[in-house]
């Protein structure tokens, strides 16, 4: 455990011993394609544990590497520590070979710290961490420290989440670099969707996985054997692993790209814009009972699903 200032220490949580996680071979690559998991509710808003491992038993069918567990299209703030970690079971025990990305990530350490060995204790492949949410705009002394802390009592693979829009913290190229010292620096996931700020994430740290998480930077991302971590894999699975498979042999990426942009455009006709209605076009292309989600986000109305049932329909339709 890492000592503190004064001497002081943060107590570690109680974990077993990591396990050697059953995940595919290409795990250690970094072209891979993440989904960025939903997380299914039932009509009580209970965590839905079957409706969650038929997702992904989907998403694997369908051509996903991974997930992300309780991610930002997860809604992780929605859900309590010991939901989070059930939540993370869940995921381990019917992985099915997928590789597993767990975001531990919360306003304080030791929460954070709890998640985080417990997901290494339990066979995560690695973890996306978002930076402390509350304070705004804390110095870069504050945050090395934050993270220090956690690389040095956590050992699988760290990724740090860049998605200022939601955080009010953005990483910093600064803050990347003194973390380099630790060799379970793996990488980032950008959603901040400015081409920019990605393309200078990629040109500073080439040796890194600096996953896109949006489909505007997706082409560029695999242009330098980057990988993805994206919501639109839960509504377009399919679509996003056929881009991913003509990377891998070789293929010009625009017809593969332009298919997932026009499959994409027809859900945002139908009003998929917030998690409700993402929730009900995936429960229709599974084929399952509806998935619901916690207030504050809103349900979908009828008169969405009426537009979404039209447009998931065109979207088979298209094949």
């Amino acid at each position: 455990a890492l000592g503190v200032a004064g001497g002081a220490r943060i107590p570690e949580a109680l974990v077993a011993e990591p396990r050697v996680a059953n995940v595919p071979a290409a795990s250690g690559e970094k072209v891979l394609f993440w989904v960025a998991a939903s997380t299914p509710c039932n009509k009580n808003l209970k965590f839905d544990e079957e409706l969650y491992k038929d997702l992904l038993a989907y998403l694997k069918s369908s051509g996903a590497d991974g997930v992300v567990v309780l991610g930002t299209t997860g809604e992780f703030p929605s859900f309590s520590v010991a939901e989070r970690k059930k939540v993370a079971e869940t995921a381990f025990k019917h992985r099915n070979g997928l590789n597993i990305i767990v975001s531990p990530g919360t306003a304080n350490f030791p929460e954070t710290l709890e998640l985080s060995q417990h997901a290494e204790a339990n066979g995560a492949d690695g973890l996306l961490v978002v930076p402390p949410f509350y304070y705004k705009h804390p110095r870069l002394d504050g945050l090395t420290k934050y993270f220090s802390m956690l690389f040095e009592q956590v050992k699988i693979p760290i990724n740090l989440y860049h998605i200022p829009f939601a955080t009010g913290v953005p990483i910093s190229h600064e803050l990347l670099q003194a973390m380099e010292k630790y060799p379970n620096l793996a990488g980032i996931k950008d959603s901040a969707s400015d081409p920019t700020v990605y393309q200078q994430f990629v040109a500073e740290f080439p040796k890194l996985n600096m996953r896109t998480g949006t489909t505007e930077n997706l082409k560029y991302a695999l242009d330098h054997n980057m990988g993805a971590i994206l919501a639109e894999g839960n509504n377009f699975t399919k679509q996003i692993a056929s881009v991913f498979a003509a990377k891998r042999s070789g293929k010009d990426l625009s017809e593969s790209i332009a298919k997932l942009e026009a499959a994409m455009k027809l859900l945002r006709e139908g009003g998929v814009d917030e998690y409700g209605p993402m929730k009900y076009a995936l429960s229709l292309q599974m084929g399952t009972r509806q998935f619901y989600q916690r207030p504050p986000n809103s349900d979908v109305t009828d008169e969405q699903k009426a537009k979404i049932k039209q447009a998931v329909e065109q979207i088979k339709q298209m094949g």
